[in-house]
Formats: structure tokens, C-alpha cells, sequence
């Protein structure tokens, strides 16, 4: 396994692996950055790292910000994810789960020093947020927003550690609007400050070893490092911040803002994209107000282009897969594979069968999956013979195996996720179980065309004689 311990040496996996391009030419972080990693990631390219980046001023004149430089698309396919894991792609949901097992957790190590203490700007010397290259992602956007920071806290009763993701909308030279779902372990950190009418201290860290990214969308009872320490099977290495009370700061990250997330204030932010494919509506939101900058030499920004790939994988894909599976295999153990594709934005899932068993056996599998998360709306039930992570394979099963008026089942009434626009604004839609097996019994047929992959460098260098 390829070591990997910051964005860096990441990077530099990536362009072994043919999975890194670096774009020369000067690239606008308003809008034409994001399109140019949406266009990567929906051509099945790879990730850009922007090598010259600006911000046009009101007369349309480039501002470039010299010595940055902007990198997306980290883990937005299946190869970089398992890049990033350090595994072969057919076995991401099970490193996922075996890391998401508490048992196999590895706490992060404290050190006193870090690369982006080298660079440090606090109050006093005049934040200004605007000077960081901070894009604007997609047109309908109402500003610019940090969506690849991760969220460093501790709740300041237990002192557990979190990581999480929250939109931040720049609202000032130092104030964002952060963005926090009721529903995450940073709200109740926030809440429990705010009942005793105090800010609470967090870091915003980007840049990362996509292990602390891919930890900190997950679902976690404890700090999300220990998941990042089982993914490398070492510690992750952290520090204490300068200027706010958090001793779990990545030590490695790129770039580091601390702050304080306001008691009582609240102001809009948003519409950004989302993961559903939608613009998310404004919301009046808690207010962060930075303390203090600091960065690497030659920093990398990092960014995650909102609604599209890697922002489902990271929310929806990694954390799920494992839970998934888990239902789906107490409900048949013939399960041979789970995939939540992206381009779906987490609502519709796939499980691969061997060879089934009984005409119900798909049935049962795909309620098994309704039953792990709200989220799953769809599920596709195909054998071993579809591969799960080819859209062109899925649709063909789906065009050539099912009977519309035989092989679907209904879930009418169900919870669904309240953002997802299918459903009613409680989230109550219906579910839809999809047959997409092969023989149902009802008339014999050949077996599947199939042809063998071939190195085709072979065939398409200087003829010899």
C-alpha cells in the first residue's frame, strides 16, 4: 500500500496512477474551476489541480492569488476511492466497514508542531477572508462557499471529538454563515455553548488526506480521527489550534481557519447546490467568526464540487455501503456486492447476487435494504453477471431483464429523506423494489455475450515485421 499522510503525497499517488492532470492555463474560481471538475468527473476523467488561479475584479480584470493553487474531484470514482483506502475497488464497502468498526479504531496522535503554523495571521492583523481562494462553484450559488473544509470541534461538556462538513458562505472579511443540520453532533456542541451563552471554539481544516475526508462524513459515536487512523492503520497525527480551545486539528492540512461559532447570531446564507441535484434554499444559519489563518508554503486549496460525485460519495456512498451490506446479508447471504451509484445522488442502491437461490430471494433482499436507511428509495437487485459500478451495465440489465408488471414491487407511505424532491416535504413517498435478475422461469434463453478485455497498447503501437 502506497503510503498517503497529507493532500500531498496523495497527489502524488494520483499522478502515478494516472489519475491527476494539472491545468497550466489560468482558470476563473468563479464558476469556470467547478465546471472544468464537473466535466472530469462526468467524462471519467481525472482530478484537476489548477496551477494558476484568479478572482475577477468588478471591471472583469483577473486578481490572481500568487502561490496557490486549487485542487477538486479528490475521491469522486470508485479508483481514487480505493486509491485513498488503499485497496482494490471491489473491496471499498468492506475496508469502509471494517474501519467503521469502533473495534478497530486508532486514535490520533498529538504533536506540537504543524506545516500550517508556519504562515499565521490572527485578529490583529487583519483577516480577510476574500483574499483566500474560495470559489464560487455553480451558477445558481449566492456566493462563494467553503464545501471541502472539515469541521474540527469537541462538545464542551464531554469533550468528544467531531469532524463533520458544513456549507460556510462568506459573509465579511472574517464571518461566514455555517450551514448545521439539527440532526449532527456539532449542532448539540453548538447548542450546549449557546445555552450557556458562550461561542464555541472550532477549526475549519482543508486540504487533507482523504482518509480524515472520507472519515468525517460518517456517522460516528466518538471522534471520526479513529476511523481515519483504522483506514491508514497508524495514528493520524494532530495538533492544538492557536487560538481556540481544539487539540484535534489535522497537523498535515493545507490550510487551518479557527474561530468561534457565535451564541445567538444567526444570518442567511445559501442557495448552493446540493447533493440531491437541486439548489438548497437559504437558511438563516450560525454565524463563524475567524480568529485566526494559517497555511502551508505553496498552499493547496481544496474544494468539493457541490451536487455532483464526490460530494455524494463522500455523504452518501462511503458511510452507507457498510450499513448496507449488513442489512442485506442477515436477508441473504448469496450477496455478493452493494453499490450506491453517485450519479443517483444516494437515493437508488444496488445489490449483486450470485446465482439466487428463489424467485423471492430478491424481494426479500431489496426490502432488507429499504430497511437500512431512510435515504435508499430505489433498489436494483442484479446477479454476479452486471457490474454494479457500470451505469451502461445497470440500464442493460434493467432494459433486457425486467417486466414492468411483474418483476417491481411497491413500498407506497415510507419515510424517505426530506430534501429528496420525489417525496413530500415530511420526506413520505413511495419505494420501489426492482427484480433485475435473469432467469425468472418463465422461458429458457442463451447466456450473455461476453468478450474478454485486452491490453490494447499492444495492438495500437509501431507495427513490427
Amino acid at each position: 500500500m502506497e503510503e498517503i499522510y497529507d493532500l500531498r503525497s496523495y497527489l502524488d499517488v494520483l499522478a502515478r496512477r494516472g489519475q491527476l492532470v494539472r491545468i497550466q492555463r489560468a482558470v476563473s474560481i468563479i464558476h469556470e474551476a467547478a465546471d472544468i471538475a464537473a466535466t472530469c468527473e462526468r467524462t471519467g476523467g481525472p482530478a484537476p489541480l489548477f496551477e494558476q488561479i484568479y478572482l475577477p475584479d468588478a471591471d472583469g480584470q483577473p486578481q490572481f492569488f500568487p502561490n496557490w493553487r486549487l485542487f477538486a474531484s479528490a475521491v469522486a470514482n470508485q479508483e481514487r476511492v480505493a486509491l485513498a483506502l488503499g485497496c482494490d475497488k471491489a473491496q471499498v464497502t468492506a475496508t469502509m466497514g471494517r474501519a467503521l468498526d469502533p473495534a478497530n479504531a486508532i486514535p490520533p496522535l498529538q504533536v506540537q508542531d504543524a506545516p500550517w503554523k508556519k504562515n499565521v495571521l490572527t485578529a490583529s492583523d487583519g483577516i480577510d477572508v476574500n483574499a483566500l481562494p474560495i470559489p464560487k462553484h455553480a451558477v445558481g450559488d449566492g456566493g462563494r462557499f467553503i464545501t471541502g473544509g472539515v469541521v474540527v470541534s469537541k462538545h464542551p461538556e464531554t469533550g468528544v471529538g467531531n469532524l463533520s462538513y458544513n456549507r460556510m458562505e462568506i459573509l465579511g472579511p472574517r464571518t461566514f454563515g455555517m450551514n448545521i443540520n439539527q440532526w449532527r453532533d456539532l449542532q448539540r456542541a453548538h447548542a450546549a455553548a449557546e445555552a450557556r451563552g458562550r461561542p464555541l471554539g472550532v477549526a475549519v481544516a482543508i486540504g487533507l488526506d482523504p482518509a480524515i475526508m472520507i472519515a468525517a462524513g460518517c456517522k460516528y459515536e466518538g471522534d471520526e480521527h479513529n476511523i481515519a487512523g483504522a483506514i491508514r492503520g497508524r495514528p493520524v497525527e494532530v495538533t492544538r489550534g492557536i487560538t481556540v480551545d481544539v487539540d484535534t486539528i489535522p497537523a498535515h492540512a493545507e490550510l487551518v481557519l479557527e474561530g468561534h461559532i457565535l451564541p445567538g447570531a444567526r444570518r442567511s446564507e445559501g442557495p448552493l447546490a446540493e447533493f440531491h441535484g437541486y439548489y438548497g434554499e437559504p437558511w438563516e444559519s450560525p454565524v463563524f467568526e475567524v480568529t485566526a489563518v494559517g497555511w502551508r508554503d505553496d498552499p493547496i486549496y481544496q474544494t468539493i464540487v457541490p451536487g455532483w460525485n464526490e460530494h455524494i460519495y463522500i455523504g452518501n456512498v462511503l458511510p452507507r455501503e457498510p450499513l448496507l451490506m449488513r442489512f442485506v446479508s442477515h436477508a441473504s447471504k448469496n450477496v455478493r456486492a452493494v453499490h450506491i451509484p453517485p450519479y443517483t445522488n444516494g437515493f437508488l442502491v444496488v445489490v449483486q447476487l450470485g446465482k439466487k437461490t428463489n424467485m423471492g430471494e430478491p424481494r426479500n433482499v431489496a426490502l432488507a435494504a429499504f430497511a437500512a436507511h431512510p435515504n435508499f428509495r430505489i433498489c436494483v437487485v442484479v446477479e454476479d453477471d452486471v457490474n454494479i459500478y457500470d451505469p451502461s451495465d445497470l440500464l442493460w440489465a434493467l432494459t433486457t431483464r425486467v417486466d414492468w408488471g411483474r418483476d417491481i414491487f411497491t413500498v407506497p407511505g415510507a419515510q424517505g429523506h426530506e430534501m429528496d424532491p420525489a417525496n413530500d416535504s415530511k420526506g413520505i413517498g413511495t419505494k420501489i423494489g426492482i427484480d433485475a435478475t435473469f432467469n425468472k422461469g418463465r422461458r429458457p434463453y442463451g447466456q450473455r455475450v461476453s468478450y474478454p478485455m485486452l491490453e490494447l497498447a499492444a495492438y495500437l503501437g509501431n507495427p513490427t515485421t
